[in-house]
């Protein structure tokens, strides 16, 4: 019997500033003074790790094909740890090159392990059996997917900035080089074709044997008590092992969300405006087509989905409750023909001690990894006194807890936590309805935000102090936090970097726009100067008000633009005069087409 959950409860997380709608706030870089110790309101203490951690990404997990060894990356020590599961030992500890930050984890038939290096900008390929690197090939700025194709041999790598790469499983240069979209996430081999999630999208590309996109497919809208909510940030997608993939992913509410004391109103699962579920795309008996999954209240940032060998079931991690959920493909699919969307309770909720980010099937067993501390744990069946049997294996990895990712992270009480909305310190790409406010884009929170006060669209946020009160407090019901936590967590969103930006393919065209870029005839430099490319200031471009000067820090990877989300494109952006403000806004009308194509591909390179 399926328990189905109809609850309309506002939304009230605890650790969800950075959610829906604007940039993230502060005046400067914050240091840490010896005399900034916790104050009444400060809940807990505080830990501070000497070089901040990245965002969490998931997916890191790989468990052999024999099901007798499991091999992890580890993003936050440039590790990668190679585990023997029947002997529960670690067997190897692989140090990468500082910054790599490794990521997806592939088998080959050889029995060789290949490692997206996510920062790193390469594969590197290890050796289990000795414990080695055996290669490391460059690929592109940001691989994220990584595949193996036993048909040909060959690996297939997704990369941020639209790269599809395919080079040999052996020693060898790259074969194909592809240029998608952008935001490209994982890849699955289908037959001859190959499939390739969209990160914040959530959409699902299909990619024929002669590289051309031969469908580019969106998951369905949600209806869930009267009121619709569209799929964004595809956090994993795996092969199903009955055929076609899962995708484990959220939903963002499309209606307006209203501010009121003490929470956003929504009438989603738990009350929440966004929830999680796991979609299955191009399975046997759906025609190609996704199916209705229906929503996961409190699968708090999901970012990891593994299925068990038969196909039946799946574990997703909850990585802002330390949950692993496992639930089977039958109650998701609870909605299938429903006329409105269904919400559905794991079958299992299985607490998980520290942080965990990533979870694959080892026959009957589920092994999840943990980034702090470092270890493995392996949860197998029920015992006879009722208890279920865990082994952990700890790592050696060096602590890296820090207060500052986990209040980015976490929510153990609520639905949602920052990084739901801003998944790896980006943004969902979602345009948000605030009642009376209007819509609102939600904005990019890494590569030194900090710096571009005052926040929000409309520039009403003058620091991290009015963040605090107004949004996470007032409008979203969470706890006081003391000053000190506060600097931390302004500390840790500080240490976000932008992500890597790929190679212009047409270095011309970049240098033709940036001429026109800071052309006092264009003006678009007044505006858009400096190190954030941003004046910090509010003007009306010609879009109904005044806004905040957005900064242009990797801009092309930002898609859709301006406040509301009305341009699908940087041309769109300047050729329709209704969304991007006319020569209000830079003046580009007299710009030929040709001219424009050389502005969009400079503003690219930003």
């Amino acid at each position: 019997m399926h328990r189905l959950l109809a609850s309309r409860r506002s939304f009230s997380p605890f650790l969800a500033i950075l959610v829906i709608g604007s940039s993230f706030a502060a005046c400067a870089p914050w240091e840490l003074g010896e005399d900034d110790t916790p104050d009444i309101g400060d809940p807990g203490s505080v830990a501070v790790a000497a070089e901040p951690p990245p965002a969490i990404s998931g997916g890191t997990l790989a468990v052999s094909k024999s099901a007798l060894r499991a091999v992890a990356a580890d993003p936050d020590r440039d590790r990668v740890w190679i585990v023997d599961l029947q002997a529960q030992k670690l067997t190897a500890e692989i140090a990468l090159q500082k910054g790599d930050e490794p990521g997806r984890v592939v088998e080959d038939d050889a029995g060789r392990f290949h490692v997206a290096l996510r920062r790193g900008g390469a594969v590197v390929t290890v050796d289990a059996d000795s414990g080695t690197i055996v290669d490391r090939r460059d690929v592109c700025p940001a691989p994220r997917g990584i595949a193996y194709d036993a048909q040909t041999d060959e690996l297939h790598v997704a990369c941020v900035g639209g790269e599809l790469v395919t080079l040999p499983a052996g020693p060898g240069a790259a074969t194909r080089r592809l240029k998608l979209d952008r935001d490209l996430r994982d890849v699955v081999v289908d037959g001859d074709r190959l499939l390739v999630s969209k990160f914040r999208s959530a959409e699902l590309l299909t990619i024929g044997a002669d590289g051309a996109v031969m469908e580019q497919k969106k998951l369905p809208k949600f209806n869930l008590f009267g009121q619709e909510f569209a799929p964004t940030v595809a956090w994993r997608t795996i092969k199903l092992p009955t055929g076609g993939v899962a995708m484990v992913h959220q939903r963002a509410l499309i209606a307006p969300v209203e501010i009121v004391e003490g929470g956003y109103s929504s009438g989603g699962c738990d009350g929440s405006v966004v929830h999680s579920t796991v979609s299955e795309v191009g399975t046997p008996d759906s025609d190609g087509q996704p199916n209705l999954a229906a929503a996961l209240p409190s699968a708090t940032l999901p970012v990891d989905v593994a299925v068990s060998d038969d196909g039946l079931s799946y574990a997703v991690v909850a990585a802002g409750r330390s949950e692993i959920l496992v639930t089977s493909s039958a109650n998701l699919n609870v909605a299938k023909g429903a006329p409105e969307g269904t919400c559905v309770e794991a079958e299992q909720r299985v607490p998980v001690e520290g942080e965990p980010t990533a979870v694959a099937f080892a026959g009957s067993s589920v092994v999840v990894q943990t980034r702090e501390p470092a270890g493995l744990q392996i949860f197998g069946g029920i015992d006879a006194t009722g208890n279920r049997v865990t082994q952990v294996i700890t790592l050696p990895g060096e602590s890296r807890k820090d207060t500052g990712h986990e209040m980015f992270h976490r929510n153990a009480s609520g639905p949602m936590a920052c990084a739901s909305c801003h998944p790896e310190g980006g943004e969902d790409s979602h345009t948000w309805v605030f009642n009376p406010i209007g819509p609102r884009r939600t904005q990019f929170v890494s590569g030194g935000i900090l710096n571009t006060a005052p926040f929000h669209w409309d520039g009403d946020m003058s620091g991290i102090e009015a963040i605090m009160d107004e949004v996470f407090e007032r409008r979203m019901g969470g706890m006081h936090q003391g000053p000190r936590r506060v600097k931390i967590f302004a500390r840790w969103i500080d240490s976000l970097p932008a992500p890597p930006v790929s190679s212009a393919p047409d270095a011309e065209a970049v240098a033709r726009g940036d001429a026109l870029f800071h052309d006092k005839a264009v003006d678009c430099a007044s505006c858009h100067a400096g190190a954030q490319l941003t004046s910090n200031e509010s003007f009306d471009v010609g879009t109904g008000k005044p806004f905040q000067v957005p900064s242009l820090v990797r801009i092309g990877a930002r898609a859709p633009f301006m406040h509301d989300g009305c341009a699908p494109t940087l041309k769109d952006r300047f050729t329709n005069p209704a969304c991007g403000g006319g020569d209000r806004h830079g003046k580009t009308s007299q710009l030929s087409d040709a001219q424009l194509d050389d502005l969009v591909a400079y503003l690219e390179t930003l």
